[in-house]
């Protein structure tokens, strides 16, 4: 690989060959940090929401023992 860069200005490396795999391969890499912050926030909400069912049945159970004890 580094014998077909040889010779070559340095802004062919480090700026054409970048700036062409990302449109070529943009979509792809669009597609796949999509999936990823969809699925970090798929799993957030379900553990905020696992998170506050606890926290509602706990206070519940906690309010309903009180209650007994009288």
């Amino acid at each position: 690989m580094r014998e077909i860069f040889t010779g070559l200005p340095w802004w062919v490396k480090w700026v054409a060959v970048p700036v062409i795999a990302l449109v070529v391969f943009g979509s792809v890499i669009a597609t796949v940090i999509g999936f990823v912050i969809g699925l970090l926030f798929k799993v957030l909400l379900f553990v905020a929401l696992v998170g506050g069912l606890i926290y509602v049945v706990r206070k519940f159970m906690s309010s309903s023992t009180s209650r007994s004890d009288w």
